[in-house]
């Protein structure tokens, strides 16, 4: 019998809980996205919709960017699609803990899907406690994700209208710190240590590249990197044997 301690309630409520922690370090991120959009000549309601329909942080900031250059659309269009590649990623790891949901689950889930939900769920499917209502959990924090940075760009716009230069007051600094917390609980094994070393001199080696493809790069670098460690380590284990039974020969 399955524990009652596991319900759909407790599932989204624990979901919210754990992610509540990198919901405040995103608030100043969609503060300053919400100014710096309205500053570079988005209107306000199309800086929400970017929010509401697109919901990807680091693209949105990219995208607001090359609008403000005169970026045609196309281009915006595709250097967008080219960062959230890792999404892809994201997507194949948690795969196998989802394929028994309908669509019904996996068309939200999968928009909603950021770098702290995916961070928090990761953890959550991968825990062996028979509880059959995870994609819950998901769901929790997928949600308080989503309504937190559209609050926070609803802010923000107002701010960016009556603040000047409120980019400028040096708030993203608290992503930075939300993506490092995210991070270094992951780093429990030599390949994964390798590959976080890896993907971050290389995003310094080629930050200088257009369109952020530096972040790209970086991330095959890491990935390739783990990945060699990998298969290194399995390949050098040291093979076990088994002792004949006691009187009888090799």
């Amino acid at each position: 019998m399955m524990s009652t301690e596991f319900s759909r309630r407790s599932e989204f409520l624990n979901g919210i809980r754990d992610t509540m922690p990198l919901v405040i370090g995103a608030i100043p991120f969609g503060f300053i996205f919400g100014a710096l959009a309205v500053n570079n000549g988005i209107s306000a309601p199309g800086t929400l919709g970017l929010s509401l329909f697109v919901f990807a942080g680091s693209s949105q900031f990219i995208a607001a960017g090359l609008v403000a250059q005169g970026t045609g659309v196309l281009l915006i269009i595709f250097t967008t699609f080219i960062v959230n590649v890792r999404h892809a990623l994201y997507s194949a790891t948690l795969a196998p803990h989802m394929k028994h949901l309908s669509q019904r689950w996996l068309f939200p889930l999968g928009f909603w899907l950021t770098d702290e939900t995916f961070a928090v769920v990761v953890g959550r499917y991968a825990r062996a406690d028979g509880s059959r209502y995870k994609h819950w959990y998901h769901l929790g924090s997928s949600v308080i994700m989503y309504v937190n940075w559209s609050l926070c760009t609803l802010v923000g716009v107002v701010a960016g209208q009556t603040i000047p230069d409120l980019s400028a007051w040096g708030l993203n600094f608290a992503m930075d710190v939300t993506f490092l917390g995210m991070i270094m609980p992951q780093l429990r094994t030599r390949p994964m240590l390798l590959t976080a070393v890896v993907a971050g001199m290389s995003a310094l080696l080629f930050y200088g590249l257009p369109n952020k493809l530096g972040l790209i790069v970086a991330a095959l670098c890491g990935i390739s990197a783990g990945f060699a460690a990998e298969t290194w380590l399995a390949t050098t284990k040291p093979t076990t044997t088994t002792a004949p039974p006691e009187g009888q020969k090799e």
